[in-house]
């Protein structure tokens, strides 16, 4: 397994490089600057998922699971390439803020700085996050099933609604040998709540750039690339030397009302 990696520096304090391994899933998430609104109306909405369908096909991205919430997104997302992620966020931040600016007579960024992103151990944790995700509007007091909610994959996960940005991965197809097996064996995952301890491993990871899987996992992330976990007190900091390149994020320093030269998503309805 190699792994390559992108990142930059800001005002003198270093960013952790994002990962990316092939193959390897990241749970991602978005927000509003200062955590304001980032979605007021439907068409807002319908809007950013449509750019975000045409991005993640143009750059590689496969899309398994994904909420809208009002002031920020979620998505699990397995990238092509160590590209695919960034050009893609940027490609739909770029063009959806424009979007979002021009209709409200406003100007400047929309997003609290770049997206956060975690690789997460398939095995252990890869079903755990798509549940996350999709509960995220029942944990919020706005729904009190997932199912009611319009603005994420369990539709099409759960359900079978049709949704051109949502691709299955390989372990959502081993739960059934039929789609509606898959399906029935996807809603029984729900019957209760991610265990607390799932939830913070979740969030803890994906804030701070780690690693999220078990200890043996995060060792192999940190033997091919860099620290993968909160450092344990007295322990230094290693860096592996597997990485095969470094490369600049595309999304570093790219405020979100930026215009951009060519045309990076679906025309303004």
């Amino acid at each position: 397994m190699s792994a390559l990696l992108s990142g930059r520096y800001r005002a003198g304090m270093a960013r952790l490089p994002r990962f990316f391994l092939p193959d390897t899933p990241q749970h991602v998430i978005q927000r509003g600057n200062d955590r304001q609104a980032i979605f007021d109306t439907l068409a807002d909405r319908v809007f950013y998922k449509e750019c975000l369908t045409f991005a993640a096909r143009r750059h590689g991205v496969a899309v398994h699971a994904y909420v809208l919430m009002t002031n920020h997104v979620h998505l699990l997302v397995t990238p092509g390439a160590a590209t695919s992620l960034p050009c893609t966020m940027q490609s739909v931040g770029r063009v959806y803020v424009r979007y979002f600016n021009a209709q409200r007579g406003r100007s400047g960024t929309l997003w609290e700085g770049r997206y956060k992103a975690a690789i997460v151990d398939c095995d252990g944790y890869f079903l755990a996050c798509m549940r996350y995700i999709e509960q995220n509007p029942v944990r919020a007091g706005l729904v009190e099933r997932p199912g009611q909610y319009p603005w994420s994959s369990h539709g099409a996960n759960a359900i079978g609604t049709s949704d051109p940005l949502v691709s299955a991965h390989g372990l959502y197809r081993k739960l059934g040998t039929s789609p509606a097996a898959r399906r029935s064996a996807y809603r029984a995952l729900f019957d209760g709540p991610v265990a607390e301890a799932e939830v913070a491993a979740i969030r803890d990871a994906t804030q701070n750039a780690w690693a999220l899987g078990d200890a043996e996992f995060r060792r192999n992330v940190e033997q091919l690339s860099r620290r993968a976990e909160r450092a344990r007190m007295g322990r230094p900091t290693k860096v592996g030397s597997g990485a095969e390149k470094v490369e600049s994020d595309p999304t570093s320093g790219v405020r979100g009302g930026s215009s951009p030269r060519r045309r990076d998503g679906p025309r303004r309805r």
